[in-house]
């Protein structure tokens, strides 16, 4: 245990040494922070929607409205009738003589955003700079060419057309009592802290391979573990790199978080759904996080130690990575399939508990018995591969040459 300690502590001053792990983790830190007080330093209500003097009201009430509609309306169908307006409510309309001038206007005013020709009743054209995936503009101004039609018919049989509206489209009184989990309130920090577990998960599962395989390379390793057990040498750079992520994380983390408690006000709560995570969410995902990284660090442990270059790891530890991805991925595609088959499976699964479990805990239904159970799986999951890796690592620490498969390496110990 003594040992254990020394090679503990020592690993883990090489990572807080490290100029690399210092300067990545500052540099990220303050550029958070710098970023999320920005609306601190600066006048940033126009570009976020707010209100200056109220940032707490996020209204499009509260901005003046810069954007512009320009229409032509050749037989002047829409004279007087105010529809076009009370459609585009969000943006102020001007009117133009001809298609020439709407297409000049379109082209060069930065702020007309869209232009319609009317050639008839049931007719018009679209005429827009840069059309995006999301442009809506054609479906609102053929909701607008509808109410004309029916203002016509209106208006040609001596109908009020307010009453009819009201009798047709009477305003229906809702409420939304959520008793279980708002899946769309929590769908963006659930997405966020699978990203981030996934990108810890992958660069300190590498840090710890390559640390193992460096030792082998310079011969580092043949002094080692003549003054230490190798399963001390292993656990201690494993936990010591978990350790190192979790500083490194911790201190990002309370960096963003701390800046956006202090700042929240000047955003206006713009990120309030990705930033106000339920302590029960939080916990499962420390508790279920910290368990897959161990679970692959271990196995990236002794993916490292099968190899003598650190130019192979890449070969050893590929398998690995796919398994990592195909997980990340499935995990992904399912956050809108939450209590799925699928899902639930994955959540008992080591491979993917880690994600699988927080992201069932955030947006669907989940009891405790099967919290505990998913994580009890894991811990044996993670004590099974950290005695399997530490077998492989003592196998193949002084064995130089071309990369052992983890066939043979298994062949291997069944012999020892």
């Amino acid at each position: 245990m003594k040992k254990f300690g020394v090679i503990f502590q020592y690993e883990i001053m090489n990572y807080l040494k490290n100029k690399s792990f210092m300067i990545s983790t500052i540099v990220i830190a303050v550029l958070a922070a710098v970023i999320l007080f920005l609306p601190s330093i600066f006048d940033m209500s126009s570009i976020l929607g707010i209100n200056k003097d109220d940032a707490d009201n996020i209204s499009s009430d509260n901005t003046e409205i810069t954007d512009v509609i320009t229409i032509y309306d050749e037989k002047d169908i829409f004279a007087e009738t105010g529809i076009i307006e009370g459609v585009f409510t969000d943006a102020n309309i001007t009117y133009v003589s001809s298609r020439d001038a709407l297409i000049k206007k379109v082209q060069d005013d930065e702020n007309v955003i869209a232009g319609f020709v009317i050639k008839n009743e049931m007719e018009f054209e679209y005429v827009v700079n840069n059309s995006d995936m999301y442009d809506s503009m054609t479906a609102r101004f053929t909701h607008a060419m509808q109410l004309l039609s029916q203002y016509n018919y209106c208006k040609d049989n001596n109908l009020d057309m307010t009453e009819i509206e009201k009798a047709f489209n009477p305003v229906i009184s809702s409420e939304t009592t959520v008793l279980g989990k708002d899946m769309m309130s929590n769908y963006w920090y659930c997405y966020a802290l699978i990203i981030i577990v996934f990108m810890v998960i992958i660069l300190y599962g590498v840090m710890v391979a390559t640390s193992v395989t460096q030792e082998k390379s310079n011969r580092t390793i043949e002094l080692l573990v003549t003054s230490a057990d190798t399963n001390s040498l292993f656990f201690g750079k494993v936990l010591a790199g978990t350790f190192a992520a979790i500083v490194q994380v911790g201190i990002v983390f309370a960096v963003v978080l701390g800046s956006y408690k202090i700042n929240r006000d000047s955003w206006g709560g713009l990120f309030d759904k990705i930033f106000n995570i339920p302590s029960d969410v939080l916990i499962t995902f420390a508790f279920f996080g910290l368990g897959g990284l161990l679970f692959y660090e271990f196995i990236y442990g002794a993916m490292g130690a099968l190899v003598s270059k650190t130019e192979d790891i890449n070969k050893s530890a590929g398998s690995v990575q796919f398994v990592i991805m195909i997980v990340y991925f499935i995990g992904i595609f399912q956050l809108n399939n939450i209590d799925g088959v699928l899902m639930k499976v994955l959540s008992f699964l080591p491979i993917s508990s880690y994600s699988a479990m927080f992201a069932r805990v955030a947006l669907g239904s989940v009891g405790f018995v099967e919290i505990a159970v998913s994580y009890v799986i894991l811990i044996a999951s993670i004590i099974a591969v950290g005695i399997l890796g530490s077998k492989i690592y003592r196998m193949g620490t002084l064995r130089y040459g071309n990369p052992i498969t983890l066939r043979n390496a298994f062949k291997n110990l069944k012999h020892e």
